[in-house]
Order: C-alpha cells, then sequence, then structure tokens
C-alpha cells in the first residue's frame, strides 16, 4: 500500500490543519519546525500517522480495540470513536521520511542501546549529548547547537535483573510513542525465582502508556514477594503462584485507576486501559517451574532448544481472533483479519468485572526460552513452532552472544522492526540451560529475512 499524505501541501510539506506532517502533533501558527519531532517545515512532505486502529465495523465489533464490557458495568462504557485504518508503505518501501522511522536495525546491534540492569527507563540527564549531531547538548529537552528533540527514554529499554532474565521494550517504526511495558525481576540463582511482567497499552485510548507502565510495575511488586510453599506439595505451590498473579492482575487494575484518577473525573471517553501477561518462575523441590497468567492478547510461550520437544503458546488469547480460532477459523485467517486484534479483557477503569487471569504452569525440564512478548513481535511470527525456528535461527546467526538473553532480546526486536515494526515491541526471556556471556557478534550480521507481508498487518487493530 502506497503513502497517500493528506495533511502536507504537494510542494513544500508544509502544514495543513495545524499538524506536523511528520508525526501529527499539533503546530504553533508561524512554526518553522515542529516541536514534538523536530521535522523543519517546507522540506519534503511525509505522511501523517493515523490511528492504530483499523475499523471492526467489516467484523460486526466496535471500532475500538475492546468488546463492550458486560454486566453491571454497562453503565460505564461508552461509544468509541471511530478510527481510521493506517496508510503505510508496502514491507520494503520504508524510507526515513515514513512516520516512526528509526533507521535501519541490524540483527543483534538494534538502537545500540544496552539494556540497563533495573528500573526500566531512565530519565535523560540535562545537558547530555546531542544524540543526532554529536556537538550540541539538551537543554530544556532540546539540543542547543541543531535543535532535534531530546528522545524519550521510554521510546528504547532494556532490564536485565540478573544473566538468566533480560528484555526489551522498543517504540517500533510506526507509532508515536511507547505504549507498552515491562517489569522484571529475578533472585541470582539460575530458575530459583523470577517474574516477567509485560503490559500492551491499548492505542486508542487515552495515555495507554501511563497505564501499561504503572500497571507492569505494580504487578511487578506483588510477585516478587516470597511465595507460600503451604504443604510443599506441587500441587500447593502452582496454587499459590496462582493466587499471586490474580492479586498481581488486581494490583496492576488499581494502579491504573489511580494514575488516571484526572481522567476519570473529566468523564474521557476512552480510558487509559492496557493488556497483561506475566510469568512466574520458582522451584517446586528440585524441578524449576513456570506459572503463567494473562488478560487481554499479550502473550507466553515455552520454547525448548530441542526440535523434538514441543513448543507451546501459554497464554490464552482474550480477543476476537482467538473466539474466531475456537469456532474453527483457520489461524493465519483468524489473525489477520479486520477486527483480529479487538480484545475482549483488559485492565482499566471501564475493564470487564472478572480478570481472573487465564493461568498454566509448565515444569521446565529441558534447555529452552520462556518468552513473554507484546502483539508486536507474535505479529510476524505468531505459532509456536514458527517462532521456536526463528529464536533458534537467531541464536545459531549471533553465534557464540546467541544464549546471551539481553543480546537475543534485541535481535527479536529487531526481527519486529525489520519485518515492519507497526506496532510497540517488548521481548522478555528466561533462560533454562546455558547462557553467554555479553560480547559481540563474531562476523557481521545481515537483518532477518521478514516473513511474507499479510495485506492486513499494517492496518489491522493492535492494542
Amino acid at each position: 500500500m502506497s503513502l497517500t499524505p493528506d495533511s502536507v501541501t504537494p510542494d513544500t510539506g508544509s502544514p495543513v490543519s495545524g499538524r506536523c506532517p511528520r508525526c501529527g502533533a499539533e503546530v504553533i501558527p508561524g512554526a518553522s519546525f515542529c516541536e514534538e519531532c523536530s521535522f523543519e517545515f517546507g522540506g519534503s512532505p511525509t505522511a501523517r500517522p493515523e490511528s492504530s486502529r483499523a475499523t471492526g465495523a467489516e467484523a460486526g465489533i466496535p471500532a475500538a480495540s475492546r468488546a463492550p464490557s458486560p454486566g453491571p458495568r454497562d453503565e460505564l462504557t461508552v461509544d468509541r470513536e471511530e478510527a481510521a485504518t493506517p496508510i503505510t508503505a508496502e514491507p520494503g518501501d520504508e524510507s526515513p521520511l515514513d512516520v516512526g522511522w528509526t533507521g535501519p536495525t541490524v540483527l543483534g546491534l538494534g538502537r545500540g542501546t544496552a539494556p540497563v540492569e533495573q528500573g526500566g527507563p531512565a530519565e535523560q540527564p540535562e545537558g547530555a549529548a546531542c544524540h543526532q549531531c554529536g556537538d550540541g547538548h539538551y537543554e530544556d529537552g532540546y539540543c542547543d547547537n541543531c535543535g532535534a528533540k531530546q528522545p524519550d527514554p521510554r521510546d528504547h529499554f532494556g532490564e536485565a535483573p540478573q544473566p538468566w532474565v533480560a528484555g526489551v521494550c522498543d517504540i517500533g517504526r510506526r507509532h508515536r510513542r511507547n505504549e507498552d511495558a515491562m517489569a522484571l525481576f529475578a533472585d541470582t540463582a539460575p530458575l530459583s525465582f523470577a517474574g516477567l511482567v509485560v503490559c500492551d497499552g491499548v492505542s486508542n485510548t487515552t495515555d495507554s502508556h501511563v497505564a501499561s507502565l504503572a500497571a507492569s510495575r505494580a504487578a511487578r511488586e506483588v510477585l516478587r514477594a516470597p511465595l507460600s510453599r503451604g504443604v510443599g506439595t506441587r500441587a500447593a505451590t502452582i496454587a499459590a503462584a496462582e493466587q499471586r498473579l490474580a492479586d498481581a492482575v488486581e494490583a496492576a487494575d488499581l494502579a491504573v485507576g489511580e494514575v488516571t484518577a484526572d481522567l476519570d473525573e473529566t468523564g474521557v471517553a476512552n480510558p487509559p486501559s492496557c493488556t497483561f501477561v506475566a510469568a512466574l518462575v520458582c522451584r517446586v523441590d528440585e524441578q524449576a517451574v513456570a506459572v503463567v497468567g494473562n488478560v487481554g492478547d499479550s502473550r507466553a510461550y515455552w520454547l525448548p532448544d530441542s526440535a523434538a520437544s514441543p513448543a507451546r503458546q501459554l497464554s490464552r488469547d482474550d480477543s476476537f481472533a482467538a473466539e474466531q480460532m475456537s469456532v474453527g477459523v483457520p489461524r493465519e485467517e483468524a489473525e489477520t483479519g479486520v477486527g483480529a486484534h479487538a480484545i475482549t479483557r483488559w485492565l482499566g477503569t471501564d475493564s470487564p468485572d472478572d480478570l481472573t487471569p487465564h493461568t498454566l504452569d509448565l515444569d521446565l525440564g529441558e534447555d529452552g526460552w520462556l518468552l513473554v512478548c507484546s502483539d508486536g513481535l507474535w505479529n510476524y511470527c505468531s505459532e509456536a513452532d514458527a517462532l521456536r525456528v526463528l529464536v533458534r535461527e537467531t541464536v545459531d546467526r549471533l553465534g557464540p552472544v546467541g544464549l546471551h538473553p539481553p543480546t537475543l532480546a534485541q535481535a527479536l526486536t529487531d526481527f519486529a522492526n525489520t519485518a515492519g515494526g507497526i506496532d510497540n515491541i517488548t521481548v522478555a526471556l528466561a533462560r533454562v540451560g546455558a547462557v553467554s556471556e555479553a560480547g559481540e557478534p563474531t562476523e557481521p550480521l545481515e537483518p532477518l529475512e521478514p516473513p511474507e507481508p499479510d495485506p492486513h498487518t499494517d492496518g489491522r487493530e493492535t492494542p
């Protein structure tokens, strides 16, 4: 699908209707550049980003990404605004003029931003060197030499609480801001105790990036408390872990309400909301176990190293696509059709009454990867077996650093960006088995070949 700009004048790239032709932000009358993205008016015309939601009218579902919540909360629901289908370049035709373009990605190298040890996105210090020109320094959010806007630390960050657990959260190539969030923790001893939380903000709700960050951090604080062993049996430990996940969902839902209370008072039509998925790793006697819980359509997978062992999707989507697959619609058709990503449960002030997470437990008895991710990754590789092949090939291509969780998380993020990056991308990993040291690949790596594009993927609904 070709770019068809409708927010710029044909010859100058000047803003029409008071909005920036690159990022869509409101423009101060008479301004010569956009204060949001530093685009200079009068340059080459670019496309305006539309909503990341496709209309779901053809599928018989609400235009928003969420189905109306049932029961007593019905009086809180409001008709959502119809969202326009985004118009983007065909895969392979993207350029630096495309909305949200972040530059070419090379497998394993990404943006050159090393994952931080803990705590998520860190604020950039005042006076830091400009990333764009290299000569100036940031003052009050802008370079004092070239005027470039200081990067938002939320756009790309990583966490690596221990060598066996790490994750990367990235804005992707199409969105104006990163509405994904993650929060990780891990004990020193491999497979002793860890938690991986990913929350994906629903794009057509107000300030969903605030909701996702608050939810992920609140959930992490609940999950990281010592887990009761009960009578010490496997069943008792699993039950305790499942209850802990339910408590984490409740805390995350409350956190979204607390950080968005001011918006609730104003009666905003689309209150902030997000999805939730978490994996809790613990031990029962000498056996490592993963217990997964989710609300929405962010996912968890088990990807064993051995091709003889089955890969598994551990989470269960709350989505229109999942409902279609449950009645026999093929996965590819269900996940790429109009309205495929309309979710039926979410966290937020207008969430459904029943937020009991879907749960599943799994013995971690062989080498492999526990993967927790947003749909920014699985958009391009949904089935567990295909995702396991992607991970194995990526590990092989990375060579000596292939089993280094931060490096692999970045490489999978690069894959999603190379494939189109239509949504924010979060990849969190726990390694079962040997772990590599940090380092560089032995040879320069070419980007992974992206999957065959589907005509629906650039405009489909994504939370």
